[in-house]
Parts: structure tokens; sequence; C-alpha cells
């Protein structure tokens, strides 16, 4: 499938990113959320998604717990993709979203928020810090002995959210709602765009799209790949993750959401951040 490159408006000339090619890693259906902004900035974007969203390999798990829906004190969701993947698969197994009025639900962020209230389900906590960090803390006051709480999310996600409300007493149900795997173009994408489009800037948005980026450049012509171009991270994990695989991070979001990675883009060359932090990213 044909990737998108986008140019900025014909006006750009004078707005702070000017002169900018930036390199949106998200999933296709995600990346004009952070593309729109940077352009309206003066950027040229380009698309190289790093991950599609895909069904489980198995329904299992995730079709035990939709039985089980009336039993779940908490539904926690650290994505939007889980909101919307859970949902789905309710529609498909003829399951009313009546089963679950007896449940809370917290959200990572305010786009996992935004989601839920789509699709007219309230939102009971959401943490000040979008991570999963967050979430714990979020939860620090909320009695948790016994209760059971489901958290619908991506095969490989990080452990520390269900190990610390177990470590509380609460009996987590971590199930498979989602896979995130490797768009098949985008490796024959990569190397056009490296060799031909060289971006200036790399955002990335979490660390599986620095894992996967890493995985569609040739072995051996990674660093002739990267030489020259400023890495832009969505926040402290994705960080860990590019360092811990030898890129270096020349702007990072003060908070986990778009809006805040773009400032950082904007503050780093020189110029006012925006002010709108208002979605968090996966």
């Amino acid at each position: 499938m044909k990737q998108r490159t986008n140019t900025p408006d014909k006006s750009s000339e004078e707005r702070p990113l000017a002169g900018q090619r930036i390199m949106i890693t998200r999933p296709r259906e995600r990346a004009e959320e952070l593309a729109a902004p940077l352009r309206a900035l003066g950027a040229e974007t380009v698309e190289l998604p790093t991950i599609a969203i895909e069904d489980p390999a198995d329904w299992a798990s995730l079709d035990a717990a939709l039985q089980a829906l009336p039993r779940y004190d908490w539904l926690i969701f650290t994505s939007a993709n889980g909101v919307r993947k859970l949902l789905e698969r309710m529609a498909a197994r003829g399951l009313d979203k009546r089963s679950l009025a007896a449940a809370r639900f917290c959200a990572i962020g305010p786009a996992t928020a935004a989601e839920l209230r789509r699709h007219s389900l309230r939102v009971d906590k959401m943490p000040d810090e979008y991570v999963a960090e967050g979430v714990v803390r979020a939860f620090a006051e909320e009695p948790l002995d016994g209760k059971r709480i489901l958290l619908p999310r991506a095969r490989v996600a990080r452990d520390i959210l269900p190990q610390e409300l177990r470590r509380r007493g609460a009996q987590v149900d971590v199930v498979e709602a989602y896979r995130t795997v490797t768009p098949p173009h985008s490796r024959e994408r990569a190397r056009g765009i490296f060799t031909r489009e060289r971006p200036t800037w790399i955002t990335f948005t979490s660390s599986s799209t620095v894992e996967n980026l890493l995985r569609l450049l040739p072995p051996g012509q990674r660093d002739s790949y990267l030489q020259g171009i400023k890495v832009a991270s969505i926040g402290p994990i994705t960080s860990r993750t590019l360092r811990a695989r030898g890129l270096s991070v020349d702007a990072e979001a003060p908070q986990h959401t778009i809006p805040a990675l773009v400032a950082a883009i904007v503050q780093y060359c020189g110029q006012p951040s925006p002010r709108d932090y208002s979605q968090e990213s996966r």
C-alpha cells in the first residue's frame, strides 16, 4: 500500500517547523493525529507505519473475560485500541454493553478516555501521568483487596501495572485484546525514505515503534540510515528504549501526549511551545 508524504501549507515558510521533514512511525490509521499539527506548524511529514493493529491470534482469553464481565469491579484500559477491540469483540459475540454496568472504568489518558466516552461509557478514574506508573498511583487510595480487575491490552506490554495491583490484593486478569505487528510493506518503504526522502526528525510514540523501526532497517546499515537525524520521544519509557538501543534522544515530551510531543520538537527548534496537551498516544 502506498504511504503518504505530506507537504506543509504554502504559507509555512514563516512557521516554527518550516524546513523540517518529520517521519511518523505510528499506525497508519493514527498517523494523522500527529501529522496534522506538525504540518500546521510548517513541517513536511513522511509516514512510515512501524506498527499495525491486528486481532489476537486466539480470542479464548478475551472471550472468557467477556462472559465474566458482570463480575469485574474495574476495567483498566491502557490505550484506545484496547477500548475499540474489546467493544468490537463484544459486538461480534452479541454481548450488550449493559453487561458492563457493574464495572468502573479507568483510562490511562485523555485519548483513551475520549474513546470510552465515544461509546457512552463513563470514565471513573484517569491518572495525572499517562503511563502505567501513573495508573498505579491513581489507585493508591483505592481499596483493592479482593477486587477483580480486567486489563485488556496488547500481547506484548509492560508488567508493572498488573504486578503492582496484585501486590495490593487485587485479582487481575490480563487478556490479549489485540496484537501490534510490523506492516508487511514498511521495509521497502523505509529503504525509500532513508535513501531518497531523508527526514530531519523521527518521532516515536511507544517502545514498539522504536523496536519495529530498527527491525525494518537493513542489518549493518542502521547507523548510516539514522546518521544526522534527530529523534523525538513521547516520554521517558520510550526514551529508555531508544537509549537502550543505542540511540540518543533530542526532544522528549514533558507529558505523554501528541501535543506535548509536537511542543517538544518546536521547543528544540528554538520556538515557543504550543499550549494544547490534550491527547495521549499508543
